[in-house]
């Protein structure tokens, strides 16, 4: 189940949590053509599923794909929720444990920027 951190407007007076491809779809609009990236970074959602950033691409892409990539941040899909909905401070939820990051800590450190878009 997808945790509490955003929701989409039904329309019908109850809101229901993002889905993954909601959240693929909002980052899609976040990293538009050119994230600044200009390396792979995919967020691990656990059983929800992943979301690929491929920075290396022209123009960059989002997907779903499980590929390998240069870094990985695995979170919670309400941790993830929350950083999109600018409630979570990257560097805060790093340090407190609520991101695990693997890899490129380079490209990890770019986030705070990605998600000011």
């Amino acid at each position: 189940m997808v945790g509490t951190g955003s929701y989409r407007q039904t329309g019908k007076g109850n809101d229901e949590p993002m889905s993954l491809e909601d959240y693929t779809s909002k980052v899609r609009g976040m990293v538009g053509d050119d994230s600044g990236l200009g390396k792979t970074l995919k967020f691990d959602l656990g059983d929800e599923g992943v979301i690929l950033i491929d920075g290396k691409s022209t123009p960059n892409t989002v997907s779903n794909d499980n590929v390998d990539a240069d870094c990985t941040v695995k979170l919670s899909s309400e941790n993830f929720g929350n950083l999109l909905a600018g409630k979570g401070n990257p560097m805060t939820m790093f340090m407190t444990g609520k991101i695990k990051v693997s890899g490129d800590m380079g490209v990890a450190m770019k986030l705070q920027s990605l998600f000011k878009k």
